[in-house]
């Protein structure tokens, strides 16, 4: 099967975030870049790990590297050093990802790994942010049949911007009222079912097809695209690195 590989330049902006490095005290890890690579491969293929080609090394030392690199938040430590989101405008909006089998049967039962069951089977929603370039910024993981509004408050917490774009099923008056007292515009449609129908600004509300644009781009991910992993931190870990991918390209 063809190689996924990292081109010098994408390479050039991770290595100086990648663990064990030569300028790191202790031991230096073998093939970074070959180790990043093999990650790549699995989660643009969700082949198993026992799949994993032998040009990669052992898979097994391989997952090993990869479980301790998710315990550690390496990847997500990854996107944050490269992530150079400019916030000006930011749209929200979730997706819904249907659960593979292997990605069932974690300890402590489904409901703790962010995995619910809605009409479409065993599902995860992922609730994003991203930027004006369509970059993500920030992700929450929530069980599918979890209303999108559920994850608003973790992804615009602690965050300035000056616009945020939504569809019509964010029309909240908690979040009006939040991106108001913040000073930011809302770009919204009211839902039907509003006395006092709001305006809003139809020619930028154009501009949230980017997220959906992400959206695609990240299910390119096969092993995100049908959720097959058991744990909420190797799913993030997936998402993490695909996002990192798509941004550097």
């Amino acid at each position: 099967m063809t190689r996924l590989t990292l081109s010098d330049a994408q390479w050039a902006k991770i290595a100086p975030y990648c663990a064990g490095k030569e300028t790191d005290v202790g031991r230096t890890a073998v093939n970074n870049r070959l180790f990043i690579e093999a990650v790549l491969w699995i989660v643009r293929t969700g082949s198993p790990w026992r799949d994993l080609p032998p040009e990669f090394g052992n898979w097994n030392s391989v997952y090993k590297r990869y479980r301790r690199w998710v315990k550690s938040d390496r990847f997500s430590k990854l996107f944050n050093a490269l992530n150079d989101s400019d916030l000006e405008y930011a749209m929200i909006d979730g997706t819904i990802v249907k659960v593979h089998r292997h990605g069932q049967g974690a300890k402590g039962g489904l409901g703790h790994q962010a995995i619910g069951k809605s009409r479409g089977g065993m599902t995860t929603k992922i609730m994003a942010m991203v930027d004006a370039l369509g970059n993500l910024v920030d992700f929450t993981l929530l069980k599918g049949q979890q209303h999108d509004m559920a994850g608003v408050k973790p992804l615009i917490k602690d965050k300035e911007f000056g616009t945020l774009l939504a569809d019509r099923a964010f029309d909240t008056d908690w979040l009006l009222l939040d991106l108001e007292e913040r000073g930011s515009k809302a770009v919204i449609p009211p839902k039907s079912s509003r006395l006092k129908q709001r305006d809003f600004d139809k020619e930028m509300y154009k501009w949230r097809h980017l997220i959906e644009n992400f959206f695609c781009k990240l299910k390119d991910f096969k092993k995100i695209a049908m959720r097959a992993e058991k744990t909420d931190e190797s799913f993030a870990a997936n998402i993490y690195l695909a996002a990192t991918i798509i941004h550097l390209r």
